[in-house]
């Protein structure tokens, strides 16, 4: 990537952002009992498995055939998209999630700093490529965020941090410039 294409660093910031969304929401999952998936914080909240099957239906109807029609596909029931079978496991979740990010990952890895001057719509609006790609990526944060806090809640003192725990800030800011040093020779 050449740095004095802006286009092209946009297209890897992006994915790098993507990607980091799916990793940071996967330590989550890793730490979560099997009921933590489905747990509420009061009645009219989401938990973890519906903001899992909603963000799984945005991005089936985002990213599939990205370039060529619309984005909100006529088939997606997004009220469905928060509510839950009795059935639904953890396994089948994290199916969803999978399924969302390949769709993702297919649609935005072959794009070019050209494609980013396309115009697409999304419920028959119009939006450049990259306003259509900075529209999910803020979506996507406030839903990754909803996710790490209910997982963080429900484990409580057992959470293991994904960032740096309370009262280690200056320890880690220790340690970074250590390593620089060591880097440095």
């Amino acid at each position: 990537m050449s740095t004095h294409d802006p286009g092209a660093a946009f297209l890897a910031e992006a994915l790098r952002t993507f990607r980091g969304y799916k990793s940071r929401s996967e330590s989550a999952f890793a730490q979560l009992r099997p009921e933590d998936w489905f747990g509420l914080i009061d009645p009219e909240a989401n938990s973890i498995a519906i903001i899992v099957k909603h963000m799984a239906g945005n991005m089936r109807s985002r990213w599939t055939n990205f370039l060529t029609s619309d984005g909100e596909k006529p088939d997606r029931d997004r009220d469905n998209e928060f509510v839950l079978d009795s059935s639904t496991t953890p396994e089948q979740v994290k199916e969803w999630w999978n399924k969302g990010w390949q769709l993702v990952f297919s649609a935005v890895e072959p794009l070019t700093a050209d494609d980013l001057k396309r115009t697409i719509t999304i419920r028959g609006q119009e939006h450049s490529v990259m306003e259509a790609i900075s529209r999910q990526l803020t979506h996507y944060a406030e839903h990754v965020g909803q996710i790490i806090l209910l997982a963080k809640h429900f484990r409580g003192a057992e959470w293991q941090s994904l960032s740096i725990p309370k009262g280690q800030s200056k320890m880690a800011g220790v340690k970074a410039e250590m390593t620089n040093r060591a880097r440095r020779g």
